[in-house]
């Protein structure tokens, strides 16, 4: 499908400057060498000389960028409106099917709502509710009593244990499970006895869980993923976690149970999180961070252990002068024995 530049000005609240009705029928960044009908951005002033040399027809770009001989579409964030034009031109399709599939099998008390699509050997279990317009995707396991609010969206393999609960508009990527047992074993004369998870997951509105990733139940209680946060592939959340809203984890986040973290926290890739720890809105931790300690609001971490940033980057750069400060120690070292003798 084709649109125009005033079409695509108008999905942003964008300002044309040269030709509306020129075509457009893709969007690429400038790094992927956009040819004449293709749309691409412009984030920093440095990068129009890019632009000037490339055959893109039509640019993305803030408000102070001057007409330079390509059609322009200016706007307040060129970034988002980029996302926004990406998403309109290359609409991934997914599909669906309509209604329940005949190898899908549904319990007879489980409610499935409005245009809601459940595709092939999906199996839905007693008293398990659906929402409209959730789409389950081929081989996806929904417990019982399973809650899932509208347009919730659930890929190849995922599984829902028995009794957890999804808002709104969750994505949950292929073969992640939520509500496995949480680890809980106590030591008892020399055997690990399983301590019984008999809580539950709660996953609020616009979560984002990636491929594999796990989140287990509580003991008791709920294990809790506050609105709009977002989870990379394969990230372990463990028993009795609440996570706040908006928080951002890598893939290969491992957190130990009972974790708090605030709202707008931001993991890098294989950050540990040690049992109990509480970390607080807005902190930032560095990929491969360990965590031991509870972490206030608004830090910035490195390292393991995990370190304030600036004092974690000190330590680094010592680090690489260590072997001109070995040599300088047994310079030392060499002259004061020379002047004991």
């Amino acid at each position: 499908m084709t649109f125009t530049v005033r079409d695509v000005a108008e999905w942003v609240g964008g300002e044309v400057v040269g030709d509306p009705a020129r075509v457009v029928r893709a969007a690429k960044p400038l790094s992927d060498n956009p040819r004449a009908d293709e749309i691409t951005v412009v984030l920093n002033e440095k990068y129009l000389p890019q632009l000037h040399a490339s055959e893109a027809g039509v640019a993305v770009v803030d408000q102070a960028v001057p007409l330079n001989g390509k059609t322009l579409v200016r706007v307040q964030d060129p970034l988002m409106a980029f996302v926004t034009i990406v998403q309109k031109l290359h609409t991934r399709p997914t599909q669906t099917w309509a209604g329940v599939h005949p190898t899908a099998v549904v319990h007879p008390t489980a409610r499935i709502g409005p245009e809601a699509s459940v595709g092939p050997h999906v199996t839905i279990g007693e008293g398990a509710v659906l929402g409209a317009r959730c789409r389950l995707q081929p081989g996806v396991s929904v417990g019982s009593h399973c809650r899932l609010g509208d347009d919730v969206a659930l890929g190849p393999n995922a599984v829902v244990y028995d009794g957890c609960v999804l808002g709104n508009r969750v994505i949950v990527h292929a073969n992640a499970v939520i509500g496995a047992d949480g680890f809980g074993f106590r030591t008892v004369q020399g055997r690990h006895v399983k301590v019984p998870q008999v809580g539950t997951v709660e996953i609020g509105d616009d979560v984002e869980i990636g491929a594999s990733t796990t989140i287990d139940r509580a003991t008791f209680g709920a294990t809790r993923i506050g609105a709009g946060t977002k989870i990379d592939n394969l990230v372990q959340i463990a028993h009795n976690c609440q996570i706040g809203r908006h928080n951002l984890f890598a893939a290969q986040v491992g957190i130990a149970g009972s974790v708090t973290t605030g709202d707008y926290v931001v993991m890098g890739g294989q950050v540990g999180i040690a049992d109990h720890c509480r970390i607080g809105d807005r902190t930032m931790l560095g990929a491969k961070c360990g965590v031991h300690n509870d972490i206030p609001a608004d830090q910035k971490m490195l390292g393991a252990p995990a370190t304030p940033a600036a004092e974690q980057l000190r330590i680094l750069s010592s680090l690489e002068k260590l072997p001109e400060i070995r040599k300088d120690i047994r310079e030392l070292k060499k002259l004061l024995k020379q002047s004991e003798t």
